[in-house]
């Protein structure tokens, strides 16, 4: 829950241009924040929501996201109870990396270019670790080719209303991990859940036919899905398909 906190850092001081070097402080008042206050999930509790200074209503993203982080590395030990320490500690950089990704698209529709490039460093020493040939590797990015084909096509026909250039670089990565069966899961679980929920927010009239809705958060998803249970889905589509 820690590193979850230090991703709320990450994503609101990236977004605004501040270092991730200096104190933390309220976003409302700009008081410096003692220890205590900086105490994932609980301190967001004991102060019942609000700044002990000038007792601002905080927004639930912190105390949430801390604890969806220590949820989701909990879940990559338990999905990989065999993987040694040094390839925990890889998956969780690129947990951390797509959780921040997501984050920062979902609230200011922008996506960090360290991210990206923390993402594909974290992946390639994944590679690397498992001890990837230079044709594994050649393979893997022509996955990230044929991953980020659809996202470019509808980039490009719709000059960047539909698609954001931040989506195409995060679909190749998706390709790069995942490969290209589990890469076509996920962007095609990136397209039915983005459709759903872009059919529910019209409905109840939070968003109009016009309105932008970031992208990069349903390739997450996506991929999340594709990682859990993306072998089963392939088997279930091909014995569809009598394979």
């Amino acid at each position: 829950m820690s590193i979850g906190s230090f991703i709320n850092v990450v994503v609101d001081r990236s977004m605004n241009d501040e270092s991730l070097m200096g104190r933390s402080h309220c976003d409302y008042c700009k008081k410096k924040l003692s220890w205590c206050d900086l105490i994932p999930v609980f301190s967001y509790l004991f102060l019942k929501g609000r700044c002990r200074y000038c007792h601002t209503s905080l927004s639930f993203q912190y105390p949430l996201v801390e604890l969806l982080t220590g949820v989701w590395f909990m879940c990559v030990v338990l999905c990989a109870p065999n993987a040694d320490l040094l390839r925990i500690i890889l998956y969780w950089g690129i947990v951390s990396s797509a959780w921040v990704i997501f984050l920062s698209d979902l609230k200011y529709q922008l996506i960090a270019d360290n991210m990206l490039i923390a993402a594909l460093v974290f992946i390639l020493l994944l590679k690397l670790y498992e001890k990837a040939t230079l044709f594994s590797l050649g393979f893997d990015l022509l996955a990230a080719v044929i991953i980020l084909l659809p996202i470019g096509f509808f980039y490009l026909v719709s000059k960047g209303k539909w698609m954001g250039e931040g989506d195409i670089y995060i679909a190749a990565l998706m390709g790069l991990f995942l490969g290209i069966q589990k890469g076509l899961v996920a962007v095609y679980l990136a397209f039915v859940v983005g459709a759903v929920i872009g059919i529910i927010l019209l409905l109840i009239r939070r968003k109009k036919m016009k309105s932008a809705i970031p992208f990069g958060p349903f390739l997450i998803i996506g991929s999340t899905v594709a990682v859990l249970w993306g072998g089963t889905i392939i088997r279930f589509i091909l014995k569809m398909y009598g394979y």
